[in-house]
C-alpha cells in the first residue's frame, strides 16, 4: 500500500522586491514516487500547474542554496520571517516563490518520517517490474 503526504500552503509569487501575491499550492509526496515532491500551483489558468523535482533538493535548499538549472531552492526572509525560496525556470518564463519555512518544513518532516532519506529504493516496485518484464509472453 502506498501513502500520500499532502499539505495545502499559500506560497508568495514574488513580483518585485516590495511586492508578492499569494498563490494557493498543494504539496504532495507519494511513496510510489519516493524520490520526488510535487507542487501544484492553483493559478488563474485553465488548469493547475505542477512542478516535480527531487525531495532531496527541497530538503537541502531549506538550509542552503541548492540546485541548478530549472529549479533552485534557498533559504530567505520576508519581513523578518524565515522563508524557503524556490526559483523556477522554463521556456515559458521564470518565477520566484517564497514558502513559509515553518509550514514547508513541517510537511517535509512528515515525508521524511514516511520514507527515511536513503530508504527510497525500498519503496520502488523493482521486483514487480522485473517479474512483469521477464514473464513468459511479455
Amino acid at each position: 500500500m502506498h501513502t500520500v503526504v499532502e499539505r495545502e500552503l499559500e506560497i508568495g509569487l514574488v513580483l518585485s522586491p516590495q511586492r508578492s501575491i499569494p498563490v494557493p499550492a498543494r504539496l504532495t509526496y507519494r511513496t510510489d514516487d519516493p524520490y520526488a515532491v510535487h507542487i501544484t500551483f492553483h493559478i488563474t489558468s485553465d488548469k493547475p500547474v505542477t512542478w516535480t523535482f527531487s525531495r532531496e533538493l527541497l530538503v537541502d535548499g531549506a538550509f542552503r542554496a541548492a540546485g541548478e538549472g530549472d529549479v533552485r531552492v534557498f533559504p530567505g526572509r520576508d519581513r523578518g520571517r524565515p522563508m524557503v525560496c524556490i526559483a523556477l525556470s522554463s521556456p515559458d518564463g521564470q518565477a520566484l516563490l517564497m514558502a513559509p519555512a515553518a509550514g514547508l518544513s513541517a510537511w517535509l518532516e512528515r515525508t521524511l518520517r514516511t520514507v527515511a532519506p536513503g530508504a527510497e529504493r525500498e519503496w520502488l516496485p523493482l521486483d514487480e517490474a522485473l517479474r512483469e518484464l521477464l514473464a513468459p509472453g511479455a
